[in-house]
């Protein structure tokens, strides 16, 4: 690029707080060839140092309040991912000749999941309130059990084995010190307008795939009803409890992709959940493979918040304590004000 940190004209940090603010597609195509040619901007295929960006479910629904959105991750500031997104485009910007690919996350839903209201019933008949946590102990005592229901679709009608895979799951939870199952809001649900990015996020990759000649790649998670899935390279659990076969695999091939790279960068939401837990997923297949590969992870701190709800739980500490355990790693936790080339053991 001809000029450092120079941002094309439609870039409108505003942007950011509008729900309903779209990419007009055709528009960028044309947008971003004067860019290139104004700019002197190279195919990515040229890229002697391959960048790969990964955004993390920078959803509607995970990016705007109430009513907008149904899982909003306000972070403690209550403003967190509207911000991060402000941010997370103006970096993408400001780097775009230095980026070589961007892959998001789409977190991605049914009606009916083992994390969602509707999967469940209480003594009472009654679907459990969201942010409640079940444990295994809450199943066994009949506390919460599945909907009968759900045994349909999910396993012939044999709801006596859906019993025991449910209590599976919160034991495997519980064993491998992962996070409680907890139910959530119904939240990008296939179809709905919360499923889609936010606009300024949906633009921003948009503008540099045209610009680059690069793909706009997309990693679908979430879909099996009987895990969560937070990390885009694995779900929480990944056996059924009578051991006939997996209940579903790792995201090998992408794991794959991402290690790849000469310099990998991760933002997104939320940096208690879907973003630690993708992080941790990674450095655990580093250390299998090579110890060193650490140092070419880069985790944009200002462009990821926390899951808070207020007066109900705050996952800050926990989301903090994972960035610095990433660090002690080897990788480097990095602000987006910077440009990539000036952060600690880059060379392009």
């Amino acid at each position: 690029m001809k000029n450092k940190n120079s941002l094309p004209p439609h870039f409108n940090p505003k942007n950011a707080a509008k729900y309903d603010y779209d990419a007009n597609a055709m528009e960028l195509l044309s947008a971003a060839t004067e860019w290139r040619q104004a700019e002197g901007i190279k195919p990515a295929g040229a890229d002697k140092k391959k960048v790969h960006l990964l955004i993390i479910d920078a959803q509607r629904d995970f990016c705007f309040p109430p009513p907008n959105g149904s899982l909003y991750v306000g972070g403690r500031s209550g403003t967190g991912a509207i911000d991060d997104n402000a941010r997370l485009a103006r970096f993408i910007y400001a780097n775009l000749g230095r980026i070589t690919d961007i892959t998001t996350t789409l977190d991605t839903h049914y009606a009916f999941q083992i994390f969602f209201p509707a999967f469940w019933l209480d003594a009472n008949g009654k679907h459990p309130a969201p942010m409640t946590m079940i444990t295994s102990a809450d199943i066994r005592s009949g506390k919460y059990q599945p909907n009968p229901a759900v045994a349909n679709f999910l396993c012939q009608g044999n709801y006596v084995w859906l019993r025991k895979q449910v209590e599976f799951y919160a034991e495997m939870l519980e064993k491998t010190g992962k996070y409680s199952l907890t139910i959530w809001p119904p939240h990008c649900l296939l179809g709905s307008p919360g499923h889609a990015l936010a606009g300024i996020i949906q633009e921003a990759r948009l503008f540099h795939s045209f610009a680059r000649g690069a793909q706009s790649n997309s990693e679908v998670k979430g879909t099996h009803p009987l895990t969560e899935n937070y990390s885009i390279l694995r779900p929480e659990v990944l056996l059924r409890h009578d051991d006939k076969m997996p209940l579903t695999q790792k995201n090998t091939l992408f794991l794959e992709k991402l290690i790849e790279a000469d310099i990998l960068i991760i933002a997104g939401q939320a940096k208690s959940h879907c973003v630690a837990w993708t992080i941790d997923d990674l450095l655990t297949e580093i250390r299998a493979k090579d110890e060193s590969l650490a140092k070419k992870v880069y985790l944009i701190e200002d462009c990821t918040s926390a899951v808070v709800v207020p007066n109900i739980i705050d996952f800050t500490d926990e989301a903090d304590k994972a960035f610095a355990r990433f660090a002690a790693a080897g990788m480097h936790v990095v602000q987006s004000t910077e440009l990539i080339e000036d952060w600690p053991d880059v060379k392009l």
